[in-house]
Protein backbone atom coordinates (compact mmCIF):
# COMPACT_ATOMS: atom_id res chain seq x y z
CA UNK A 1 0.00 0.00 0.00
CA UNK A 2 2.89 2.20 1.13
CA UNK A 3 4.39 2.31 -2.60
CA UNK A 4 1.06 1.97 -4.32
CA UNK A 5 -0.12 5.36 -2.44
CA UNK A 6 3.49 7.00 -2.98
CA UNK A 7 3.10 6.23 -6.65
CA UNK A 8 -0.30 7.83 -7.20
CA UNK A 9 0.43 11.02 -5.23
CA UNK A 10 3.66 11.55 -7.36
CA UNK A 11 1.72 10.73 -10.51
CA UNK A 12 -1.42 13.46 -9.71
CA UNK A 13 1.49 16.08 -8.43
CA UNK A 14 0.38 15.98 -5.01
CA UNK A 15 4.08 15.38 -3.83
CA UNK A 16 6.85 17.55 -5.65
CA UNK A 17 10.72 16.44 -5.39
CA UNK A 18 13.46 19.07 -6.37
CA UNK A 19 16.46 18.10 -4.89
CA UNK A 20 18.67 20.57 -7.09
CA UNK A 21 15.96 23.43 -6.42
CA UNK A 22 14.72 23.34 -3.04
CA UNK A 23 11.29 24.99 -2.42
CA UNK A 24 11.50 27.42 0.76
CA UNK A 25 9.11 26.69 4.20
CA UNK A 26 7.41 29.48 5.52
CA UNK A 27 9.63 29.01 8.39
CA UNK A 28 12.85 29.49 6.38
CA UNK A 29 13.71 25.64 5.85
CA UNK A 30 14.84 24.83 2.70
CA UNK A 31 13.05 21.49 1.85
CA UNK A 32 13.56 18.76 -1.91
CA UNK A 33 9.73 18.49 -1.47
CA UNK A 34 6.35 20.05 -1.18
CA UNK A 35 3.36 18.10 -0.70
CA UNK A 36 -0.18 19.67 -1.21
CA UNK A 37 -2.97 16.29 -0.60
CA UNK A 38 -5.62 19.02 -1.45
CA UNK A 39 -4.91 17.56 -4.77
CA UNK A 40 -6.11 14.45 -4.50
CA UNK A 41 -9.86 15.53 -3.90
CA UNK A 42 -9.28 16.56 -7.84
CA UNK A 43 -8.31 12.99 -8.81
CA UNK A 44 -10.99 10.74 -8.65
CA UNK A 45 -8.71 7.08 -9.04
CA UNK A 46 -6.32 8.36 -6.75
CA UNK A 47 -9.10 9.74 -4.71
CA UNK A 48 -10.55 6.27 -4.30
CA UNK A 49 -7.78 4.72 -3.67
CA UNK A 50 -6.89 6.70 -0.52
CA UNK A 51 -10.26 7.18 0.88
CA UNK A 52 -10.57 2.82 0.75
CA UNK A 53 -7.30 3.07 2.27
CA UNK A 54 -8.19 5.64 5.26
CA UNK A 55 -11.28 2.70 5.40
CA UNK A 56 -9.32 -0.38 5.77
CA UNK A 57 -6.54 1.32 8.15
CA UNK A 58 -8.81 2.44 10.50
CA UNK A 59 -10.45 -0.70 10.32
CA UNK A 60 -7.49 -2.98 10.81
CA UNK A 61 -5.68 -1.07 13.38
CA UNK A 62 -8.45 0.94 15.40
CA UNK A 63 -11.14 -2.10 14.43
CA UNK A 64 -13.22 -0.11 18.08
CA UNK A 65 -13.49 3.54 16.27
CA UNK A 66 -16.42 4.92 16.29
CA UNK A 67 -16.50 8.62 15.03
CA UNK A 68 -14.11 9.71 12.67
CA UNK A 69 -12.51 13.45 13.27
CA UNK A 70 -10.89 15.69 10.59
CA UNK A 71 -8.55 18.10 10.97
CA UNK A 72 -9.18 21.15 9.74
CA UNK A 73 -9.07 22.24 6.71
CA UNK A 74 -6.71 19.39 4.71
CA UNK A 75 -8.24 16.70 6.61
CA UNK A 76 -12.17 17.39 6.90
CA UNK A 77 -12.58 15.56 3.30
CA UNK A 78 -10.95 12.69 3.98
CA UNK A 79 -12.52 12.15 7.15
CA UNK A 80 -15.69 12.65 5.35
CA UNK A 81 -15.20 10.27 2.35
CA UNK A 82 -13.63 7.13 4.96
CA UNK A 83 -16.92 8.09 7.23
CA UNK A 84 -18.84 7.17 4.63
CA UNK A 85 -16.71 4.09 3.20
CA UNK A 86 -17.10 2.51 6.76
CA UNK A 87 -20.59 4.13 7.72
CA UNK A 88 -19.86 5.65 10.51
CA UNK A 89 -20.01 9.53 11.96
CA UNK A 90 -17.41 12.36 11.64
CA UNK A 91 -16.98 15.77 12.61
CA UNK A 92 -13.78 18.11 12.49
CA UNK A 93 -11.72 19.85 14.71
CA UNK A 94 -10.93 24.00 14.08
CA UNK A 95 -7.61 24.95 14.74
CA UNK A 96 -9.39 27.60 17.26
CA UNK A 97 -12.95 28.40 18.62
CA UNK A 98 -15.12 30.32 16.33
CA UNK A 99 -15.45 33.95 17.75
CA UNK A 100 -19.22 33.24 17.39
CA UNK A 101 -22.12 31.44 17.53
CA UNK A 102 -21.94 28.34 20.01
CA UNK A 103 -17.47 29.36 19.33
CA UNK A 104 -17.40 25.30 18.68
CA UNK A 105 -13.91 24.39 17.95
CA UNK A 106 -15.03 20.96 17.70
CA UNK A 107 -18.20 20.42 15.11
CA UNK A 108 -20.37 17.46 14.97
CA UNK A 109 -21.53 15.64 17.48
CA UNK A 110 -19.06 13.98 19.97
CA UNK A 111 -20.76 12.25 23.14
CA UNK A 112 -17.88 11.94 26.32
CA UNK A 113 -16.02 8.82 25.89
CA UNK A 114 -16.77 8.26 22.26
CA UNK A 115 -13.87 6.56 20.33
CA UNK A 116 -12.24 8.14 18.01
CA UNK A 117 -9.71 8.07 15.10
CA UNK A 118 -8.20 11.74 13.83
CA UNK A 119 -7.46 11.67 10.43
CA UNK A 120 -4.93 14.35 9.17
CA UNK A 121 -3.47 14.95 5.37
CA UNK A 122 0.19 15.62 6.04
CA UNK A 123 2.49 15.06 9.36
CA UNK A 124 5.74 17.27 9.64
CA UNK A 125 7.06 18.08 12.77
CA UNK A 126 3.02 17.34 14.71
CA UNK A 127 2.41 20.22 16.46
CA UNK A 128 -1.00 20.97 15.35
CA UNK A 129 -2.14 17.46 14.62
CA UNK A 130 -1.45 16.86 18.44
CA UNK A 131 -3.01 19.92 19.23
CA UNK A 132 -6.43 18.19 17.49
CA UNK A 133 -5.84 15.27 19.59
CA UNK A 134 -5.82 17.30 22.92
CA UNK A 135 -8.69 19.23 21.73
CA UNK A 136 -10.75 16.18 21.54
CA UNK A 137 -9.37 14.44 25.06
CA UNK A 138 -10.27 17.94 27.08
CA UNK A 139 -13.82 17.24 25.39
CA UNK A 140 -13.86 13.83 26.56
CA UNK A 141 -13.08 11.70 23.83
CA UNK A 142 -11.16 8.53 24.06
CA UNK A 143 -8.36 9.24 21.17
CA UNK A 144 -7.50 5.79 19.67
CA UNK A 145 -4.96 6.99 17.06
CA UNK A 146 -4.28 8.82 14.17
CA UNK A 147 -4.64 7.63 10.06
CA UNK A 148 -2.47 10.21 8.36
CA UNK A 149 -2.05 10.10 4.32
CA UNK A 150 1.82 11.07 4.45
CA UNK A 151 4.39 11.41 7.00
CA UNK A 152 7.76 12.83 6.78
CA UNK A 153 9.07 10.69 9.92
CA UNK A 154 10.97 13.50 11.02
CA UNK A 155 12.36 12.94 14.87
CA UNK A 156 11.07 15.79 15.89
CA UNK A 157 7.49 15.00 15.47
CA UNK A 158 7.99 11.14 16.11
CA UNK A 159 9.14 12.41 19.53
CA UNK A 160 6.00 14.74 20.06
CA UNK A 161 3.88 11.73 19.22
CA UNK A 162 5.41 9.81 21.78
CA UNK A 163 5.29 12.06 24.40
CA UNK A 164 1.67 12.76 23.54
CA UNK A 165 0.79 9.10 23.68
CA UNK A 166 -0.67 8.83 20.40
CA UNK A 167 -0.01 6.48 17.58
CA UNK A 168 0.19 7.34 14.03
CA UNK A 169 -0.41 5.24 11.28
CA UNK A 170 0.38 6.57 7.96
CA UNK A 171 -0.68 5.38 3.92
CA UNK A 172 2.71 6.21 2.84
CA UNK A 173 5.79 8.14 3.90
CA UNK A 174 8.51 10.03 3.22
CA UNK A 175 11.39 7.27 2.30
CA UNK A 176 8.29 5.14 0.38
CA UNK A 177 8.25 8.44 -2.02
CA UNK A 178 11.88 8.70 -2.12
CA UNK A 179 12.21 5.33 -3.27
CA UNK A 180 9.16 5.25 -6.04
CA UNK A 181 10.72 8.35 -7.66
CA UNK A 182 13.70 6.72 -7.91
CA UNK A 183 12.85 3.79 -9.09
CA UNK A 184 10.62 5.51 -11.58
CA UNK A 185 13.36 7.79 -12.58
CA UNK A 186 11.48 10.64 -11.22
CA UNK A 187 15.26 11.73 -8.96
CA UNK A 188 18.46 9.87 -9.62
CA UNK A 189 19.06 7.08 -7.42
CA UNK A 190 21.93 9.24 -6.20
CA UNK A 191 19.54 11.87 -4.41
CA UNK A 192 18.23 9.18 -2.01
CA UNK A 193 20.42 9.70 0.57
CA UNK A 194 21.20 13.30 0.22
CA UNK A 195 17.04 13.50 0.75
CA UNK A 196 17.38 11.25 3.62
CA UNK A 197 19.53 13.68 4.81
CA UNK A 198 17.31 16.05 4.97
CA UNK A 199 14.33 13.81 6.68
CA UNK A 200 17.31 13.42 9.67
CA UNK A 201 17.90 16.94 10.21
CA UNK A 202 15.85 19.29 7.99
CA UNK A 203 18.44 22.38 9.87
CA UNK A 204 21.38 21.15 7.99
CA UNK A 205 21.04 22.72 4.99
CA UNK A 206 24.13 20.44 3.55
CA UNK A 207 22.50 17.99 1.72
CA UNK A 208 21.88 20.55 -0.69
CA UNK A 209 25.02 20.27 -1.77
CA UNK A 210 25.55 16.54 -2.66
Amino acid sequence: MRNEIARGLLEIEAVFLSPDKPFTWASGIKSPIYCDNRLILTAPKVRDMVEKAIADTVKSEYPDAEVLMGTSTAGIAHAAIAAHIMGIPMGYVRSGAKDHGRENRIEGRLEKGQKVVVIEDLISTGGSVIDVVEALRDAGAEVLGIVSIFTYGMKKGLDRMAAASVRNVSLTDFDAIVQVAADTGYIRHADVERLKAFRDDPQDESWIQG
